[in-house]
């Protein structure tokens, strides 16, 4: 099986922590070399210090805001003219929780700003580059909501199904390039974001966090939160030669809790 990525590159959203800080170190360890993107340049600098180099990798950042698309689009544009990408991992920080039916148009905006309309300028920015090198993955990072809307994240579980679709209309546009498009669905994972959803249930219901863990445990066959590496392993072996017949499907890595198939 062929999961090695030396002489590749990848270009990774979100990734000074969580997710898709361990995507891009799980990249590395196969021998890619990495360009971070996030809006922070002091946590850039010091994810970059985390990544392996044992196959003489050249590790780069790129600081952008996923909240303003435009800036995005010109940072990444300027990038790629000069450096093709190979590998895209499409990740952002998710929306605020809270019910769909006390959020404002304005909530609706943003989410679909920062995540489907980011996804789309990048993607494009990077596509040419692939199509060129005959090898492409772009790997979204989005939620099990795309399959079963969660409790209390409206927002997020519109936003993400719409990222769903456009993926696998991306996927099928693209298929004949060799460039392939898939989603990982995180379940409940150990991240900042998780913790953030738990504080706000307990705050919002006077619920001890412990309580509100516990809850959300009772729904997960394993019986215990994901790891950010867990997911990264998934997200790794689709950027492989190893994955490239897999093309426009959503995977969850959720230890069972989605309760479909």
């Amino acid at each position: 099986m062929q999961l090695s990525l030396e002489g590749k590159h990848a270009l990774v959203g979100g990734s000074t922590q969580g997710i898709g800080l361990a995507i891009a170190q799980e990249l590395a360890a196969l021998g890619a070399s990495c360009t971070l993107i996030a809006r922070n340049e002091v946590s850039l600098k010091e994810a970059i210090t985390t990544l392996n180099t044992d196959a003489q990798q050249q590790h780069s950042y790129l600081v952008a805001d996923y909240s303003d698309y435009e800036n995005v689009k010109t940072v990444v544009a300027a990038y790629v003219a000069k450096q093709p990408i190979h590998i895209l991992i499409n990740n952002s920080g998710g929306p605020a929780a809270g019910p769909i039916t006390d959020a404002t148009p304005e909530a609706f905006f943003s989410a679909f700003q920062q995540h489907l309309i980011c996804n789309q300028l990048i993607t494009q920015q990077v596509i040419p580059g692939m199509k060129a090198a005959g090898y492409g993955r772009v790997i979204n990072i989005i939620s099990t909501s795309v399959k079963i809307p969660l409790k209390g994240l409206g927002v997020s579980n519109t936003i993400r199904g719409a990222v769903a679709s456009w993926a696998k209309t991306m996927s099928n546009e693209l298929a004949a390039y060799g460039i392939t498009v898939n989603n990982i669905l995180p379940g409940a994972t150990a991240t900042a974001r998780l913790e953030a959803i738990v504080n706000n249930k307990s705050s919002k219901t006077g619920t001890a966090k412990e309580a509100v863990e516990h809850e959300m445990l009772e729904e997960i066959p394993m019986k215990r939160f994901g790891q950010p590496e867990e997911i990264a392993a998934a997200a790794a072996f689709l950027a492989t030669p190893a994955a490239a017949y897999i093309t426009g499907v959503s995977i969850p890595v959720d230890g069972g809790r989605t309760g479909s198939l």
